[in-house]
């Protein structure tokens, strides 16, 4: 079931509910892969109704080019929610979420500011704000997002907790293909030559280290590299190969030195 208006959608969320039917919500902006099927699965078996929204959100987008070029597909993207058996896809208007424009909206003070806040400024605005309205649309018990991006899930975590929220946030590993590269909408977007390059990526970041370490082997593969860091007990970085951006993370494990220089992500 494809609903693209918020009423329609309303009266069925409030049918569900009447029939005491518990909710699991997973937000993607389509493109989908094994990684987002991860999520949609674990919402299944643990929900009696999984909603999926698609939303391409262009708040959360710092570079135009970027906007336009995300790779869009509603029609394979819903077959491939009917087959996991999902029982609502909400594909909403942007201009129907942000009816008041973009005049209302989320910022975290604090632990948005580094890493992907600080090459993507107004990154996490758009993020926690979107977020925030498809919650309060959606009203799930459960919201589930993948750990690959970390820093994200970390913030919508401390949202919900800090504006009350009823929704449960769970977190979900990140899914990588057979050579290790952390599945992602963009890396469609790799040539071959950047593909290649991109598994490198992974297998380095794999292999670990401190952070000058890893950033040292990646920018003499000659990776262009925004950051490499140590937060929260993760090892996170985001590169830039054949112009696509791509963010990463793993265990920094036991052993991992203390980052001392910044606050850990919450």
């Amino acid at each position: 079931m494809v609903i693209d208006d918020l009423d329609v959608w309303r009266s069925q969320r409030d049918e569900w509910r009447s029939a005491g039917h518990s909710v699991g919500f997973v937000p993607t902006m389509g493109a989908l892969h094994e990684g987002h099927l991860s999520l949609v699965e674990r919402s299944v078996a643990e929900n009696d109704r999984t909603v999926v929204s698609i939303l391409v959100n262009p708040t959360q987008f710092d570079e135009q080019g970027d906007l336009d070029s995300y790779p869009r597909d509603l029609e394979r993207d819903t077959s491939l929610l009917e087959r996991a058996d999902v029982h609502a896809v909400l594909v909403p208007d942007p201009d129907a979420i942000y009816r008041a424009g973009y005049r209302y909206r989320v910022t975290e003070t604090d632990r948005s500011r580094s890493l992907e806040g600080a090459c993507r400024p107004g990154h996490f605005d758009g993020v926690l704000t979107v977020v925030l309205k498809l919650l309060h649309i959606v009203e799930p018990g459960r919201a589930y997002f993948g750990e690959k991006d970390w820093q994200q899930l970390e913030l919508v975590r401390g949202m919900a907790d800090a504006l009350f929220l009823d929704t449960r946030i769970i977190g979900c590993p990140i899914v990588r293909e057979a050579d290790g590269l952390a599945m992602s909408s963009r890396n469609v977007r790799l040539d071959s030559f950047a593909r290649a390059r991109a598994a490198e990526f992974a297998s380095v970041l794999q292999v670990g280290g401190s952070a000058e370490q890893v950033r040292s082997r990646l920018e003499d593969l000659g990776i262009d590299v925004d950051y490499v860091e140590r937060r929260g007990g993760r090892l996170l970085a985001a590169v830039r190969i054949g112009g696509v951006r791509l963010i990463d993370n793993v265990s920094a494990g036991p052993d991992a030195p203390p980052d001392i220089s910044s606050p850990s992500v919450p």
